[in-house]
């Protein structure tokens, strides 16, 4: 039975994505950043093979985190779901000096994907505001402040990534899903999309044998391959990034 980590399972698209795996027969360890919100993960996803724990804000409960999950692994699949919305009204520097929502967005998937072993298919949860992002590859904020800013930039880092990665590892799919404006907490209630559509191309990324959830360095939304944002497909732009995120986390991709 394939095992899969969704990280980020507490609630919302996470949480249904948990859910519809584990109707399919799928082993689920499901995340949540604290104890607490582990508990709720399970809660939301009965029959899922376990939780892990550990604050993707901090590289020293990342680590952690990375040592649950290996505990509990190897996996088949991961999932970078979790993500920081860019609701803030100012930066918050993190414990290790970096801001918040760039360090869970982006740097955090760079250290699990550093400290895990590599499995057979990654799918990270982007975001079509990647498109208005800035190719910030040293990690720095904008100026002045501007939240929904902050977070197109660290979900274009995160495509970039995302690429990288599959650039490296051409025998095994690693692509991006933006699964829509979805009604979570982070999307509000004004969104256009129900949290069971949004969870439809994740969750079909990973079980199908189609030709799309097959490939690799892919940008994919409504099970379709779409065009990425530039920077993604920029080797020079993707190397600074890494070299960066090495840098800071201490950490390199195998």
């Amino acid at each position: 039975m394939p095992r899969v980590l969704v990280t980020g399972a507490a609630q919302g698209l996470g949480a249904e994505i948990a859910r519809r795996l584990i109707a399919l027969d799928y082993e689920v360890v499901v995340h949540g950043r604290d104890a607490s919100r582990a508990d709720v993960a399970l809660a939301a996803a009965p029959g899922a093979a376990g939780a892990v724990t550990g604050r993707l804000d901090s590289f020293a409960s990342t680590r952690l985190l990375a040592d649950d999950a290996r505990r509990r692994g190897p996996y088949d699949v991961i999932i970078h779901n979790a993500a920081a919305g860019g609701d803030q009204s100012s930066p918050v520097l993190t414990e290790d000096g970096l801001e918040r929502i760039v360090q869970v967005n982006t740097v955090a998937p760079y250290l699990l994907s550093a400290l895990l072993s590599l499995p057979r298919r990654i799918v990270f949860i982007g975001s079509d505001s990647a498109f208005h992002g800035r190719p910030a590859v040293d990690l720095a904020p904008p100026e002045p402040w501007d939240g929904p800013q902050a977070y197109a930039d660290s979900k274009l880092l995160l495509t970039m990534l995302a690429f990288d990665l599959a650039a490296r590892h051409t025998d095994r799919p690693i692509n991006v899903v933006h699964p829509g404006w979805v009604r979570t907490r982070m999307g509000g209630p004004r969104a256009a999309l129900p949290t069971s559509d949004g969870a439809d191309t994740p969750v079909w990324m990973v079980t199908s044998d189609e030709a799309i959830a097959r490939r690799t360095g892919q940008y994919v939304h409504r099970r379709r391959s779409e065009a990425a944002p530039a920077a993604a497909h920029d080797p020079a732009l993707r190397a600074a990034l890494i070299a960066r995120l090495a840098e800071v986390t201490g950490e390199h991709l195998r």
